[in-house]
């Protein structure tokens, strides 16, 4: 186990970050005696280095480029451009990449993490928010940390119980949970130091994102719009935990005192009774940081419902929906924003991963703020104003023409909104992009975007009724289901594509992509070595040039990756680390759609260096249950009833036609469906509410439970005589 900290190592470089990043005249002024960013880098490597246990500050994150051996922060730097200084692997040697270690993690659904690395010890997260500390040389497991999150709270997770990973501060590790906490841990031994509640409880909240940590403030967003949540953004002191500030990124009852003017302003482009449905915005995943601007950027996501029809019937922006605010990280202050979909109706969030970089645009070096979010134009704004400068599309789309370079809003299409009949939409609700990083490499002048490039069909629920604590987007499911027959899943799936974008962002045009074989692959890694590095949907680890996008090696993972890489130095040997395990939305939600190579889930911590000789164990294929379904009796009325509930209530989790992707159980194969009591004790009273199957006995009745039942033997029966397509 590690050591911790010296008493003196803990109060030298705490002081000294304190001093350093003090704001305010009076502050300010005291700080003019404060060392130096040099002597404070002297005052830490003078500690033995078992002392300096993730002894990260923000002159040090400022500052990794003179340490380019560790990986300090989510996207390694503030500016979470994704790229690594690191040469010694590179173009000319990365076909002798081997595998050095690997950890096996006890877990079975998708694991997200970018691991953090930073004095000799690695920090990393899978499902339920399980923390591991390892030995970055070797895989050694040092510490772990289970929050234990109560299993049936996973029913509130739109797309799957995983966790993008920690942040470190000054001997601190930090993690959000799954069902809404914020822990900090001591990076020595694991024990938690203090642990608050970031939520209301009595709402449907989750944390899937990592935390960043700027001026001693921790910050941390939520997810849950899909069930009827108001999003915010709330910063925490790193030392105890206290609540600094909240930012609501919509709305509340205008019934009620607004928290500021901002949230009365944000008011005005609302109407309705959006605060009955919760509003959305949940800022569930990027931010960055300027600190030369002092700017906090934050993304934030969809409505709720997603259908803008009932959330706010007479139109309006919706401010701050599908937007990217600036705000000062030690008050919360709001200083601008730019809203990518005004009026949001169509799940496409701008929480997707920004990038903060110095373009020059016309002759003029512009501090800019890149964003590819879910509606698919790939974004270029002034990160100090907000001031619009470019859209392209990056994905094939048809909801909007272009982007006005006037007003930088959207020029849509007629009938894209759906309002009078279905339009079939792309991109789909899962976007043109979605949460997997995106990486931005100064030397080639490229981003490289996780690109996807699906359809959807959006149609209004004339029905809708409101179920707090359950999905609620409003979408005609009929409308929107994928084909249950053979036929159309053969014709459907080679419309589900996803592809690797090498994108110009000045050009505003696709240099050259590689397509992959289907959707949701995983973030993306540049190198100073001329290397662009990628996990893929269908079980591969692969490195290519930056600069062209040759393949230069591939290893064969033995699951679907959707986590990004990250590169560290230690000892003078440079490595690769990327987190293995399918997963997430797409994983769980697409069924058959599913690449038969992303299955199994073998959730694994990956680590490769020159030379490694290592190899993963085989893997040992068993055969599923048999299909034994009963004799269907139900009428064509039920079956349609069974599918609306199944899609609201089942099918986020259970997968396309009850086939659960690979992760959760298959329900066409369920012993259940023979018996209806036994059923009902699972789907209504929660015999299974241990191993996550939470009960639904307050939404369904036991009729909307028999249909459900009957919807699934129905597939069950396709599936036997062949007709479903698998």
């Amino acid at each position: 186990m590690i050591s911790m900290r010296s008493t003196w190592n803990l109060m030298a470089i705490g002081a000294v970050s304190l001093l350093l990043f003090a704001c305010g005249d009076d502050q300010a002024k005291q700080a003019e005696d404060a060392p130096t960013e040099e002597e404070v880098s002297v005052a830490e490597n003078e500690a033995p280095a078992e002392q300096r246990v993730a002894a990260v500050d923000g002159a040090r994150i400022i500052n990794a480029d003179s340490e380019p051996g560790s990986w300090m922060a989510h996207g390694r730097t503030y500016d979470e451009q994704r790229f690594s200084p690191l040469t010694q692997v590179n173009a000319a040697n990365a076909g002798e990449l081997g595998l050095a270690w690997f950890a096996d993690l006890e877990t079975n659904r998708g694991v997200e993490a970018s691991p953090i690395v930073v004095d000799g010890v690695m920090y990393t997260t899978s499902t339920w928010s399980i923390v591991y500390a390892l030995d970055p040389r070797t895989g050694e497991m040092l510490w772990t940390y289970d929050p234990e999150v109560p299993r049936e709270w996973g029913v509130y997770a739109c797309c799957d119980v995983v966790n993008r990973g920690v942040a470190v501060w000054q001997g601190k590790v930090f993690v959000g949970t799954i069902d809404g906490r914020l822990i900090a841990l001591d990076a020595a031994t694991g024990e938690v130091a203090w642990s608050v509640n970031t939520i209301d409880r009595t709402k449907p909240y989750t944390i899937t994102g990592a935390p960043r940590v700027v001026k001693g403030k921790v910050i941390i967003g939520n997810g849950g719009a899909e069930l009827g949540v108001r999003g915010y953004v709330t910063a925490y002191d790193v030392d105890n935990g206290e609540q600094a500030w909240r930012f609501y990124t919509v709305p509340g009852n205008p019934d009620e005192p607004f928290e500021n003017d901002i949230m009365k302003m944000a008011a005005l482009t609302w109407n309705g009774e959006w605060w009955k449905y919760g509003g959305g915005g949940t800022a569930w995943d990027s931010m960055a940081y300027d600190p030369e601007l002092d700017l906090l950027y934050i993304g934030v996501g969809n409505g709720s419902p997603w259908n803008q029809q009932i959330r706010s019937p007479g139109g309006g922006d919706n401010l701050f929906l599908s937007s990217i605010v600036a705000l000062r990280p030690e008050t919360g202050e709001y200083v601008w924003h730019y809203q990518t979909t005004p009026g949001e109706t169509w799940d496409y969030t701008a929480t997707q991963h920004m990038i903060l970089a110095d373009l020059e645009i016309d002759g003029v070096v512009r501090k800019t703020l890149m964003q590819a979010p879910k509606n698919g134009f790939f974004y270029v704004i002034d990160r100090a104003t907000g001031e619009f400068i470019s859209a392209e599309a990056y994905v094939p789309l048809n909801w909007a023409t272009h982007v006005d370079k006037q007003t930088g809003r959207p020029v849509e299409v007629e009938g894209a909104r759906f309002k009078n009949e279905p339009f079939v939409q792309s991109p789909a609700p899962y976007g043109g992009h979605n949460w997997h990083p995106m990486s931005y490499n100064p030397q080639t002048g490229l981003v490289y975007i996780p690109a996807l490039d699906m359809p959807f069909v959006y149609g209004h629920d004339a029905n809708f009724e409101y179920t707090p604590g359950r999905w609620n987007v409003a979408i005609d499911w009929l409308a929107a289901a994928l084909p249950s027959d053979a036929a159309g899943r053969k014709a459907l799936k080679p419309l589900l594509k996803g592809h690797l974008s090498a994108w110009d962002p000045v050009a505003q045009k696709e240099a050259w992509r590689i397509q992959h074989e289907g959707p949701w692959n995983g973030g993306a890694l540049s190198t100073a070595g001329n290397l662009l590095l990628q996990g893929t949907a269908d079980g591969r680890f692969v490195v290519y040039r930056a600069d062209n996008g040759d393949k230069l090696w591939e290893f064969k993972t033995q699951t679907g990756i959707v986590a990004p890489p990250i590169t560290y130095e230690i000892d003078g040997e440079q490595y690769v680390t990327i987190m293995a395990g399918w997963g997430g939305a797409f994983a769980l939600a697409a069924g058959y759609f599913v690449n038969p190579e992303s299955l199994p889930n073998l959730s694994r911590v990956l680590t490769f260096k020159i030379g490694g000789k290592n190899q993963l164990p085989a893997v040992e294929a068993g055969e599923p249950p048999a299909f034994d379904p009963p004799v269907l009796e139900a009428s064509a009325e039920q079956l349609t009833h069974g599918v609306n509930k199944y899609a609201q209530f089942c099918g986020v989790c259970h997968g396309d036609s009850s086939v659960g992707g690979g992760l959760i159980p298959d329900l066409r194969r369920s012993a259940f469906l023979s018996d209806t009591q036994a059923w009902n004790d699972v789907v209504l009273h929660g015999a299974l509410a241990d191993n996550g199957m939470a009960p639904f006995g307050d939404f369904m009745s036991e009729e909307d439970a028999e249909a459900v039942r009957a919807y699934v033997v129905d597939q069950a029966h396709l599936a036997m005589r062949g007709e479903s397509g698998e």
